[in-house]
């Protein structure tokens, strides 16, 4: 009989809040050391965007933007602040859909997602400030270096995941879904490989950093929960040199587009 497959996923303890130009290397060495975990080959870290964002600074503040024709004439129709629309249409490459309260954008690094990102939510605000935060600059390049870090310090090669909250087409609500990978198959192509009556899969290719992704944000939660960091193990598949770019559409292959 073969072994029961198993991962576990835990939240590290004590995540401070996080300022702009923070170790997040620093960060999250103390919290696995708090929490009693010493990373294994294989393990993943899934970090949540906003303190990503936060440690990179990417906060903008609304009262300091004046808001072109074009973002004035897009505010009205999506019923939204003409400075806000400005940012999003300064972090897009494309508007996608839209209408009153909502405003679909391809982010000029590739996702399709609502406001490009731009989030107030979580975003410590100064005395008279408007800040909104912005997606990281290369989430991708930043697990990158993080992974890299981490291998220096604790001689373990992990996978690493920045996790966002995106919308669904065809589905109410929002799920975890990987910005960034380093590490580890962020698209797994099982094409070719059996199924349980021996044909070949055809079609099969599984978003294995968004399903991570989606895992770990049940622990990290959406609002004050303060869990921005989550700590799998068990992952039934070898890591390898990835990046979640691999799990972006071509234009020319989307059919809502």
């Amino acid at each position: 009989m073969s072994a029961r497959a198993q991962i576990t996923l835990t939240a590290l303890a004590d995540i401070p809040l996080v300022q702009p130009g923070d170790d997040l290397v620093d960060i999250v060495l103390d919290a696995l050391q708090q929490s009693d975990i010493l990373l294994r080959p294989g393990d993943v870290l899934v970090i949540a965007q906003k303190i990503v964002s936060k440690a990179e600074d990417r906060y903008v503040d609304l009262g300091e933007i004046n808001p072109s024709r074009r973002a004035r004439a897009l505010a009205a129709e999506v019923e939204k602040d003409p400075r806000l629309v400005e940012v999003i249409l300064s972090e897009s490459s494309e508007v996608v859909r839209n209408r009153p309260g909502v405003l679909v954008v391809a982010h000029r690094l590739g996702f399709v997602l609502a406001n490009a990102g731009v989030d107030s939510s979580n975003a410590e605000q100064g005395s008279g400030s408007e800040r909104v935060l912005l997606l990281p600059r290369d989430p991708d390049g930043t697990c990158a270096d993080i992974r890299r870090e981490l291998s220096v310090h604790t001689s373990t090669q992990v996978g690493i995941i920045i996790n966002d909250s995106h919308g669904r087409a065809w589905r109410n609500g929002t799920v975890g879904v990987a910005l960034g990978a380093a590490g580890m198959p962020a698209l797994l192509d099982l094409r070719g490989a059996p199924d349980l009556y021996g044909e070949r899969l055809e079609a099969t290719q599984v978003g294995l950093a968004d399903e991570i992704a989606a895992a770990a944000s049940v622990l990290m939660g959406q609002g004050a929960d303060g869990q921005p960091v989550v700590h799998v193990r068990g992952l039934p598949y070898p890591l390898r040199v990835g990046a979640a770019a691999e799990l972006l559409r071509a234009k020319s292959n989307d059919l809502f587009r």
